[in-house]
C-alpha cells in the first residue's frame, strides 16, 4: 500500500508491442492491473479501428452466452462456482470455443423450439377439449333437422330460430366457436353487434379453471363462446373480429358423432404427451383440427429423440412414447452440460473483449508489425510492468520481446491513491466531493479520525454507540460471507461502510462517556463530586449557619427545588474524574449547563478543524514549489483566523481556568467582551485579564493588515515577476516536465528544460513568466477567493454550531423516548408490570433502532460530511483531478453469471 497522504507519482510510458505478442502482453497486464491506457485513436471512428472485427466476434459470443444463461436460469439449474477468474483464452483456442458455442446454441434453439411446439400443442388440445365440453351444453339436437340444423335452448319458452322459415329462405347456418380472455368479452360482444347488425347469436360460458395462454404463457381466466350466424359475408366479418380480439378459434363439429370422435381423439393425444400409450386419431378429424404439431416433425438435432406424430386412419394404431417428457429431459441434460462451463466462458469472453478494446486504443507503426501504446503507470510499478511484458512475450513464443520506455510529458497525470478495505470507505467520502488533483494533500488520511469524531460529537450516547459498534463488528467479523457482500442495495451499503460504522460507534461510546449519557440516563462510575449532606445546617457551626444559606427541615419540606452552593465547604469535593458529573442528570438547570458546555466545545473544535485545513494548504505550496503562496495566502489566512476566532477560543479557555465558583459572579461575559473588541467602547470595562484592550488592538491591527495582503499580495507579486524581476521563493509549479506534443518541440526546448541539473529557481521563474499572463483575471480570482474566505470564516464557524444543535436534539429525543415508554412500563405495579414491561421494552428497542440509531445516525452522518466538504476541505483541497482507472480484469463484475449483468 502506498502513501495515503499524497497520490502516487505517475509517469507516461510507451509500450512497443509486437503484433504476435500484443494479445498475450495485454492479457498479462490485465491480470496485474498496473497501467491506464491512453486512446491514441481519438479521431478514428469505433467502426474503423483495427480490431473491430474481433470485438464484434466477442459481442457475438457474449450474445450466445446471454442466451445460454437465460435458458439455464429458466430451467432452475444452479450455476456452479467453478474457477473465479480463469485467464483469457489463447488465440489458438478462440475459434474452437466460438464453434462450440455456436453449435450448442443451434442445438438448444432447435430443442427448445420443438419443446415449445409440443407445449403449445398440448395447451391448444386442452383448450379444444374444454370448448367441446362447454359448447355441448349450448345446443340440443332436433331429430327432424339433424342432418342440417341444430336447435338452441328455449329462451322464455320460445324457440330462438324459426327453422321452417330459414328453410323456406334457403339460408345457410354457420358456427364459430372458441375461447376469449375474460377482460375482452364485453368489447367483443359490442363489436359483433355493431358490425353484424344483430345477425349473430352469441352464447358465453366462463371456464371454472384458469388456463395458460399458449402465446404468452400467462395463466388467465377464459370464456367459451359459440357464435351462430347465417350468410357467408357475416361469417367473414365474425372471423375477422375474432382475429382482432386474439380469440382462440377451434372447428365446431357438425354432428354428435363427429363431436364424440374428436373428443376421444383429443383425450388420447393429451395423454400421449405425458405417458406411453397407443393412440389413434381419425384422419378426417385431425385434418379438420388445423392445430400446429399434428404434422410430422423431424428430430431437432443429431442426438435429439425423434418427434414423430403420424396421421393414420382409425383402424391403424400409432405410438408416441413420452414425447413431451423425453424432450424436456433431453433439454435439461444439454443445459446441465452447458452450465458446467458457462461461467468461466463468460469471464474469458469478457477478458478477451477488454483486451481488444485496449488494442483498438493503440497506434500501428509504419511497418504494420508493431503496436504502440501509451499508458500511465505508477513509478513504483514500472518493474512490474516490465515483468508483465516479458511474461506475455514468453507465453506467445515470440523471438523479439515487447518493451517499454518512459517519455516526457506536460499533461497532468491521473490520481492514484492506494487503499485497503479499511481506508476505502473514507477515501470514497472524499472522492464523492471530487477526485484529488495530482499530488495534492489527500484529506482521507485525516478524515479517518476527524469524521467519526465529529459524528460522535453529534451522536454522543454510550448505549447507542455501543449498539452501532456491535452491528459494525458483526459485519467486520463476517466480511468474507458471500451473502453479505452480495446482499440487497441497502444492506450492501452498510457492509461497504462497515469500518466507518465501527469507528463511528467506537467514538460515540467515548463521547457518550464524556457526556455521561447512556440511553438518556447517567452512569455513576466514580461517585459524584457533589455532597448533598453538606448543605444541611446541622453539619455546620452556628457562625457558618448565620453566614451561609443552608437547608433545614422546613426548607426541604416546603421547597419545590433545592440549590447546591459549591461555595459551602464540603458541597463540591472536586470535578468528576471523566466526563460530566452524573448529578447533573437530576438538576433542573441541566439543559442550561450542557448547552453552554457543548456550544463552546463546538466553536473550539470548529476553529481548530478549519485552522488545520489552512495549515495543510502550506504542504501543497511546498510540494508544488510555490512558496510565495505561503507568504501571500496561507500566512494572512491563518492570521485572520487566529486573530479573531483563535482569540475567542483563548477567552473561553482562560475564563474556565481563571475563575472558580467563588469568583464566578464577577466573571465578565465572553460574548460582551468579544463584541467590545470590535466596537471600542468609550468607557473602560473590567475585562478578563489586565492589558486586554492592548492585546485586542494588536489583534485587530493584524486582522486589518492581513486583508489587503490577502486581496492584493499574490496578484501584485505575479505582476512583478511578469515584468522581469528576480524570482524570490518561486520554483516550478508542480508537474515534472516530461513530454511535449512532438519530437520537434522537445528539441526546441533546450537542455535546461529537460535535464535534472538545471537550476530549479530559474525554471520556476521562467514557467511563471512565460505563461500567458492576464493580471485582471488573476486579480479577480484572488479577490473572489479572499472574499469567500473572509466571509466563510464567520459562516463556517457558525456552521460548526450544528455539533451542539444535533447533540442537543439527540439527547432530547432519547430522553423523550425513555419518558414515554420505559418510565411508564417501570411504574406499573408488580401484578401486571412484568407482563407489560416485555412488550414495552420490545417497542422501546424498535423505536430506538429506527429513530435514534438509523434516522438520527443518518442525520449526524450527513452533517459530518458537510463539515468536511465545505468547512474543512475547501481550505486546501481542490479536487479537480481525474481518477486512475487501470486496465484490470479484477474490475470486471464478479456477478458474471447474471444475465442482466452480461447484457
Amino acid at each position: 500500500m502506498g502513501s495515503l497522504f499524497r497520490s502516487e507519482s505517475m509517469c507516461l510510458a510507451q509500450l512497443f508491442l509486437q503484433s504476435g505478442t500484443a494479445y498475450e502482453c495485454l492479457s498479462a497486464l490485465g491480470e496485474k492491473g498496473l497501467v491506464q491506457f491512453r486512446d491514441l485513436n481519438q479521431n478514428v471512428s469505433s467502426f474503423q479501428r483495427k480490431f473491430v472485427g474481433e470485438v464484434k466476434r466477442c459481442e457475438e459470443l457474449e450474445r450466445i452466452l446471454v442466451y445460454l444463461v437465460q435458458e439455464i436460469t429458466r430451467a432452475d439449474i444452479p450455476l456452479p462456482e467453478g474457477e473465479a477468474s480463469p485467464p483469457a483464452p489463447p488465440l489458438k483456442h478462440v475459434l474452437e470455443m466460438q464453434e462450440q458455442l455456436q453449435k450448442l446454441e443451434v442445438e438448444l434453439r432447435e430443442v427448445t423450439k420443438n419443446k415449445e411446439k409440443l407445449r403449445k400443442n398440448l395447451l391448444e388440445l386442452v383448450e379444444y377439449t374444454h370448448m367441446l365440453r362447454v359448447t355441448k351444453t349450448f345446443v340440443r339436437r332436433n331429430v327432424e333437422f339433424e342432418p342440417t340444423y341444430e336447435e338452441f335452448p328455449a329462451l322464455e319458452n320460445d324457440s330462438l330460430l324459426d327453422y321452417s322459415c330459414m328453410q323456406r329462405l334457403g339460408a345457410k347456418l354457420g358456427f364459430v366457436s372458441g375461447l376469449i380472455q375474460q377482460g375482452k368479452v364485453e368489447a367483443f360482444e359490442r363489436m359483433l353487434w355493431r358490425a353484424c347488425k344483430g345477425y349473430t347469436i352469441v352464447t358465453y360460458a366462463e371456464l371454472d379453471e384458469s388456463l395458460e395462454d399458449p402465446e404468452t404463457g400467462e395463466v388467465i381466466k377464459w370464456h367459451v363462446f359459440l357464435i351462430s350466424f347465417w350468410g357467408e359475408q357475416i361469417g367473414h366479418k365474425v372471423k375477422k373480429i375474432c382475429d382482432c380480439y386474439h380469440c382462440h378459434v377451434y372447428p365446431y363439429p357438425n354432428t354428435a358423432e363427429e363431436r364424440r370422435e374428436i373428443q376421444e381423439g383429443l383425450n388420447t393425444r393429451i395423454q400421449d404427451l405425458y405417458t406411453e400409450v397407443t393412440w389413434c386419431v381419425p384422419l378426417k378429424s385431425c385434418q379438420s383440427l388445423a392445430i400446429p404439431g399434428v404434422t410430422a416433425m423431424g428430430a431437432g438435432t443429431q442426438n435429439a429423440p425423434p418427434l414423430e406424430v403420424r396421421l393414420v386412419d382409425k383402424n391403424f394404431p400409432c405410438s408416441a412414447p413420452q414425447v413431451l417428457h423425453k424432450t424436456e429431459d433431453y433439454l435439461r441434460q444439454v443445459l446441465c452440460k452447458a452450465a458446467e462451463s458457462v461461467c468461466s466462458r463468460v469471464v474469458q469472453v469478457r477478458k478477451m473483449k477488454a483486451i481488444y478494446h485496449m488494442l483498438n486504443m493503440c497506434s500501428v507503426d509504419v511497418t504494420n508489425k508493431c503496436l504502440i501504446a501509451e499508458v500511465w503507470c505508477p513509478e513504483a510499478d514500472l518493474p512490474g510492468l516490465r515483468r508483465a511484458l516479458e511474461e506475455g512475450s514468453r507465453e506467445s513464443g515470440a523471438t523479439i520481446p515487447s518493451f517499454m520506455n518512459t517519455i516526457p510529458t506536460k499533461e497532468t497525470p491521473p490520481t492514484l491513491i492506494r487503499t485497503n478495505k479499511f481506508t476505502e470507505g473514507f477515501q470514497n467520502i472524499v472522492d464523492a466531493y471530487g477526485v484529488g488533483s495530482y499530488r495534492e494533500v489527500n484529506p482521507a488520511l485525516f478524515t479517518i479520525i476527524t469524521f467519526p469524531f465529529l459524528f460522535a460529537v453529534m451522536f454522543g450516547d454510550f448505549g447507542h454507540g455501543f449498539v452501532m459498534f456491535l452491528f459494525a463488528l458483526f459485519l467486520v467479523l463476517n466480511e468474507n460471507h458471500p451473502r453479505l457482500s452480495q446482499s440487497q442495495e441497502i444492506l450492501r451499503m452498510f457492509f461497504n461502510g462497515r469500518y466507518i460504522l465501527l469507528l463511528m460507534g467506537l467514538f460515540s461510546v467515548y463521547t457518550g462517556l464524556i457526556y455521561n449519557d447512556c440511553f438518556s440516563k447517567s452512569v455513576n462510575l466514580f461517585g459524584s463530586g457533589w455532597n448533598v449532606s453538606a448543605m444541611y445546617s446541622s453539619s455546620h457551626s452556628q457562625e457558618e449557619q448565620k453566614r451561609m444559606v443552608l437547608w433545614n427541615d422546613s426548607t426541604i419540606r416546603h421547597s419545590r427545588t433545592l440549590q447546591l452552593d459549591p461555595n459551602i465547604p464540603g458541597v463540591f469535593r472536586g470535578p468528576y474524574p471523566f466526563g460530566i458529573d452524573p448529578i447533573w442528570n437530576l438538576a433542573t438547570n441541566r439543559l442550561t449547563f450542557l448547552n453552554s458546555f457543548k456550544m463552546k466545545m463546538s466553536v473550539i473544535l470548529g476553529v481548530i478543524h478549519m485552522t488545520f485545513g489552512v495549515t495543510l494548504g502550506i504542504f501543497n505550496h511546498l510540494h508544488f514549489r510555490k512558496k510565495f503562496n505561503i507568504y501571500l495566502v496561507s500566512v494572512p489566512e491563518i492570521l485572520f483566523m487566529l486573530s479573531i476566532f483563535g482569540y475567542l477560543i483563548f477567552m473561553i479557555i482562560y475564563k474556565w481556568l481563571a475563575y472558580s465558583a467563588e469568583t464566578s459572579r464577577e466573571a465578565p461575559s465572553i460574548l460582551i467582551e468579544f463584541i467590545n473588541m470590535f466596537l471600542f467602547p468609550s468607557s473602560e470595562t473590567h475585562g478578563l485579564y489586565p492589558g486586554q484592550a492592548h492585546v485586542q488592538r494588536v489583534l485587530l491591527a493584524l486582522t486589518v493588515l492581513a486583508v489587503p495582503v490577502l486581496f492584493l499580495g499574490k496578484p501584485l507579486f505575479l505582476l512583478w515577476l511578469h515584468n522581469g524581476r528576480s524570482c524570490f521563493g518561486v520554483s516550478r509549479s508542480g508537474y515534472t516536465l516530461v513530454r511535449k506534443d512532438s519530437e520537434e518541440e522537445v528539441s526546441l526546448l533546450g537542455s535546461q528544460d529537460i535535464e535534472e541539473g538545471s537550476n530549479r529557481m530559474e525554471e520556476g521563474c521562467r514557467e511563471v513568466t512565460c505563461e500567458e499572463f492576464n493580471f485582471g483575471e488573476i486579480l479577480m480570482t484572488q479577490t473572489i477567493h479572499s472574499i469567500e474566505y473572509c466571509l466563510g470564516c464567520i459562516s463556517n464557524t457558525a456552521s460548526y454550531l450544528r455539533l451542539w444543535a444535533l447533540s442537543l436534539a439527540h439527547a432530547q429525543l432519547s430522553d423523550v423516548l425513555w419518558a414515554m415508554l420505559m418510565r411508564v412500563g417501570l411504574r406499573v405495579d408488580t401484578t401486571y408490570g412484568v407482563l407489560l414491561l416485555l412488550p414495552v421494552m420490545a417497542f422501546f428497542a424498535v423505536l430506538t433502532i429506527f429513530i435514534l440509531l438509523v434516522m438520527e445516525g443518518l442525520s449526524a452522518f450527513l452533517h459530518a460530511i458537510r463539515l468536511h466538504w465545505v468547512e474543512f476541505q475547501n481550505k486546501f483541497y481542490v479536487g479537480a483531478g481525474t481518477k486512475f482507472v487501470p486496465f484490470s480484469f479484477s474490475l470486471l463484475s464478479s456477478k458474471f453469471c447474471n444475465d442482466d449483468d452480461i447484457a
